[in-house]
């Protein structure tokens, strides 16, 4: 399924994966990519891997924050040996297999299959360098792991179960065709049925369009064909697949999902057996070669806009709030992810686009539009008079007016409400001396100074000095505190990394500790499950479930809810971080 990867990795045919990629540390209640490499074969034309590109030779220095939360994601998901090559990859840059290999101390066929797991799902990037074929992992890449679940249950909030199978399929296997993907979530759904109830083909495949027409789903760029020029370079690169991006292939399926049917096989045999039928179902559709893989780009901005709308309700009304959920949904495909703001949208066209559930009026609209453009939050902006007036949402605006609250918020929670009070004064007037800090902030001079100080120690706050002289005398100088937002920004995304990790190593260090416990009740729990199925009198059920005495269900249950709470922490300092990651994307663009 891999010549792309096999070509530059040299692997040997029907390499499986090994056991030390599959170690783990207890279990997680949220979503999981899988532990194995990619399979090689010949039956299939190679996939380029997701977000490959010719390395640059210019690289971001990574905190140890960021290396400390990468490596423990790259750990829980793929196992350790994959967590170590990653690590080597985030420390050290663009670097050879050979190099791999030597700087981590694992054996250079176990490195091979750990970069097939990077590559597949779409982590690892390679390409032409001065010592030959070079891997680097992006750090981007790899704290989107953080958001999987958040990506799945985007996906069916938007268009339902189908949806979010379809999502999660591709994020386990990185890219899949468009028929496998079909066929195994209408499998899934069957199986989820009732007795006699089976999901038709067409319905997921149509739900798989609607993916991909609002570009949740893309196609992976094929490889270029190589020309005379290029025969020598060692690595494979990419085509450009722009222009077809997002079509989609003409593909003949039909029929309906299927159960899992219990067979007395061996599962070598089972195995054996699905990857025939696989492969045949899989070359009658028409789609051979034609990857599919999760657009990142349009989920993050589907995100972004939801914080606009969530903002501009909180800050006015539930119907401003849908008037410009509907500016947004309608430059949602054609504003690029980095753009500044939108396309201009008229008001005939807003009011056209409006769902008649609203219930807004011509002279409403306009009303609303011009409180809009007129509120000093400048979320919707104003480029021209024709068709009734050209609307605007100034993306780069609204990130900056959520930052700003992030950051304010930090504030008020770590130092108090009359810090945060300093805080946002300093961010409107921008340069103030401390009388004047404590005249418009009315806040004794004494209570001042330390607040400022206490800020300035943690650097939320700097002070800038204005000499009047050349000798920098301090009787002939001026102090003036400023806020300076990019900066204060990145440091508390600092925090939010630490906090993370914080968050993982504590729920890993809880579901270790409770091991055999957790491996106690899975094994109940299966039992139950089987018992159920070939139809056990209720007092078997009964005599199955006292195998767990009552202090340890007390223990699991407490277990449960601390697990559950780590998860909900991490959502929420998830959302922080990508409010301002974004924040600093737009501003660096920008400039």
């Amino acid at each position: 399924m891999a010549q792309t990867v096999t070509s530059v990795l040299q692997l040997t045919e029907g390499g499986g994966p090994p056991p030390a990629l599959n170690a783990s540390c207890g279990t997680r209640p949220r979503f999981h990519p899988p532990r194995r490499p990619i399979t090689t074969g010949k039956s299939r034309r190679a996939p380029a891997v997701a977000g490959l590109s010719r390395l640059g030779r210019v690289s971001v220095q990574m905190t140890a924050q960021e290396v400390r939360l990468c490596a423990l994601l790259l750990q829980e998901h793929f196992g350790e040996v994959v967590e170590k090559v990653g690590t080597f990859l985030l420390k050290g840059g663009e670097q050879t297999l050979r190099a791999i290999a030597t700087g981590t101390g694992t054996p250079l066929h176990l490195v091979k299959k750990c970069l097939c797991v990077l590559l597949q799902q779409g982590l690892c990037e390679f390409g032409p360098g001065r010592r030959g074929v070079e891997y680097r992992l992006p750090e981007p890449r790899v704290l989107g792991l953080l958001r999987f679940p958040r990506y799945i249950y985007t996906a069916k909030t938007l268009y339902g179960d189908a949806a979010e199978l379809l999502v999660e399929e591709l994020l386990q296997h990185g890219h899949m065709t468009m028929s496998q993907a079909v066929r195994t979530v209408a499998d899934r759904l069957t199986d989820s049925m009732e007795e006699g109830k089976s999901m038709e083909y067409s319905e997921v495949t149509s739900v798989f369009s609607r993916l991909v027409e609002t570009h949740f789903l893309q196609r992976c760029p094929p490889v270029a064909e190589r020309s005379g020029d290029s025969a020598a370079c060692p690595a494979p690169t990419l085509a450009d697949g722009d222009k077809e991006r997002y079509t989609l292939p003409h593909i003949t399926l039909t029929g309906r999902g299927k159960r899992p049917r219990a067979s007395e096989d061996s599962e070598g045999d089972q195995r054996a057996k699905r990857a025939r039928l696989d492969t045949a179902a899989h070359e009658a559709q028409g789609d051979d070669g034609i990857y599919w893989q999760v657009n990142f780009e349009r989920f993050h901005q589907h995100f972004r806009d939801q914080a606009i709308v969530s903002a501009v309700a909180s800050k006015l009304d539930q119907t401003s709030s849908e008037i410009v959920r509907t500016m947004l949904r309608m430059s949602e495909v054609t504003t690029p992810s980095g753009a500044a703001c939108t396309q201009p949208l008229s008001c005939n066209e807003i009011f056209r686009a409006l769902p008649p559930s609203y219930s807004i009026t011509r002279p409403v609209l306009d009303q609303y539009l011009s409180l809009l453009v007129d509120d000093p939050m400048e979320f919707v902006g104003k480029s021209g008079d024709s068709g009734g007036g050209m609307f605007v949402i100034n993306l780069h605006r609204a990130l900056t007016n959520l930052a700003r609250a992030t950051l304010e918020s930090a504030v008020q929670e770590r130092f108090g409400s009359r810090s945060a009070r300093i805080f946002r004064l300093l961010l409107r007037k921008r340069h103030l001396e401390q009388k004047q800090v404590e005249d418009f902030a009315m806040i004794p001079a004494k209570e001042a100074k330390e607040m400022m100080y206490r800020m300035l120690s943690e650097n939320l706050v700097q002070l800038q000095e204005i000499p009047k002289t050349p000798d920098h005398a301090p009787s002939r100088t001026f102090y003036l505190y400023t806020v300076n937002p990019l900066p204060t920004a990145r440091m508390l995304l600092q925090h939010c990394y630490k906090t993370v990790a914080n968050l993982i190593e504590r729920r890993l260090f809880e579901t270790k500790e409770n091991k055999r416990l957790l491996e106690k009740s899975q094994r109940i729990e299966a039992i139950l499950a089987s018992l159920q199925a070939s139809g056990a009198e209720p007092g078997q059920l009964a005599e199955v479930e006292e195998m767990i005495t009552a202090p340890e269900r007390q223990q699991l249950e407490a277990l449960r809810r601390h697990v559950n709470k780590l998860d909900s922490s991490e959502n929420q300092v998830d959302e922080t971080m990508f409010l301002l990651e974004s924040y600093i994307s737009s501003t660096q663009a920008s400039r």
